[in-house]
């Protein structure tokens, strides 16, 4: 009985022996080789802001200009039917600057007692040698040339009656020649002389229009 006691003693110490060894290399296993996962957060309903997409402009985009942006227009000049007619639309000229000044003295002084379509030529003549290259390039620089117009004398301008009608229409005709308001028959002369004189340089050019009492030339 005693060894059979013993015996089953020695059996059950070796049992317990065997299933605590198990335990213990199947604890080693597991955390060697199939670890155990990762548990991963939880999805929550937090909806996440998405970019539009960006688009693209093909053709450049113009923004009209408004009317008020737009320079104004300058004054449109007096509409009239005949010279005669646009002098007398043409208004009063005010303080005038010294180029105007020349320009309408070589008129008042040259042609006062002319047509108005004679007054229009002297001052084309002036423009035009202005711009011609050939002569000063200013009008008081031309009128106030050496020996080129008689009522220059001693390099001065004589004294102007600035309240009479003949001065009012030299500095309209001034503006009007100035502002090609109107077309002159002597649109490219650039000389003239009166007709009762004759001077040899006049039969080197080429006679543009008669005018009254004056002849011009190219």
């Amino acid at each position: 009985m005693q060894f059979h006691r013993s015996t089953v003693a020695a059996i059950a110490a070796t049992c317990l022996l065997t299933l605590f060894a198990a335990d213990g290399s199947g604890a080693n296993a597991e955390i060697g080789e199939n670890p155990t996962p990762v548990t991963a957060p939880a999805l929550t309903d937090e909806t996440v802001p998405v970019a539009p997409p960006v688009s693209f402009v093909s053709e450049a985009v113009v923004q009209p200009v408004s009317d008020t942006d737009a320079e104004p227009a300058p004054p449109s000049p007096p509409k009239s039917g005949s010279l005669k007619q646009l002098v007398a639309n043409m208004p009063a000229a005010g303080t005038l600057s010294r180029e105007m000044e020349c320009l309408a003295g070589a008129i008042y002084f040259e042609a006062r007692g002319e047509p108005l379509e004679g007054q229009l030529a002297v001052a084309q003549v002036v423009i035009n040698r202005s711009e011609s290259g050939m002569f000063p390039k200013s009008y008081c620089g031309v009128v106030y040339q050496p020996k080129q117009f008689s009522f220059i004398r001693g390099g001065r301008m004589p004294s102007i009656e600035r309240g009479s009608p003949a001065w009012r229409r030299a500095t309209a005709m001034a503006r009007i020649a100035h502002e090609e308001l109107w077309e002159s028959k002597a649109d490219d002369a650039l000389f003239f002389h009166a007709r009762y004189v004759s001077p040899s340089w006049s039969r080197t050019k080429v006679a543009r229009a008669t005018i009254d009492s004056h002849i011009f030339y190219r």
